[in-house]
């Protein structure tokens, strides 16, 4: 995916519609919506690391919390910390449903992440399981000690893993020519 400049245009209209072609001239004339491939996609998710978090309210309506993400497209899992008692991992443990909206470099492009959700049980011991995949949504630490004592933390926070299966990846990117 090339880079997308992030200032618009001169001369070139700032909006299209969801039915403009890219024919013609006048407002609303230009370059439709690409969709960005798999590879694309992927690549988004893992050069991102905020994504704003969709899951869905017992109401039905949406409930939307910007976090920090981990993307595995090996996997296709997107995991995210939480601790047991916020609202996320309680929503998803009723309704799995749940999408990862990723903006792209600039304003144009996007992808989004849904799936249904699972959540871990909290971390209890430090260096079970869950501690240890927390470990690994980390940069790592170079000092011994430091690990050990996030590795507590977790413990102390009751931290959880939600892990989105993702079964459907999607978006689009707008390629606003440069300008000369």
């Amino acid at each position: 995916m090339p880079p997308l400049p992030t200032t618009p245009v001169e001369n070139e209209p700032q909006s299209v519609t969801d039915s403009d072609t890219g024919s013609g001239s006048g407002p609303g004339a230009g370059p439709g919506p690409r969709v960005l491939t798999e590879a694309e996609l992927s690549r988004l998710l893992r050069e991102q690391q905020f994504g704003v978090l969709a899951s869905v309210r017992r109401t039905g309506h949406p409930h939307l919390t910007t976090v920090l993400y981990s993307w595995d497209a090996e996997e296709r899992v997107v995991r995210v910390s939480s601790t047991a008692d916020r609202l996320k991992p309680r929503q998803l443990r009723t309704d799995p449903h749940a999408a990862l909206h990723v903006s792209g470099p600039d304003v144009f492009s996007f992808a989004v992440a849904e799936g249904e959700a699972e959540v871990s049980a909290p971390a209890a011991v430090p260096g079970d399981d869950v501690s240890r995949e927390l470990l690994s949504l980390t940069p790592g630490f170079a000092d011994p000690a430091e690990e050990a004592a996030f590795l507590a933390q977790v413990v102390a926070d009751r931290r959880v893993v939600i892990r989105i299966r993702v079964s459907r990846l999607y978006g689009t990117a707008l390629d606003i020519p440069a300008a000369d």
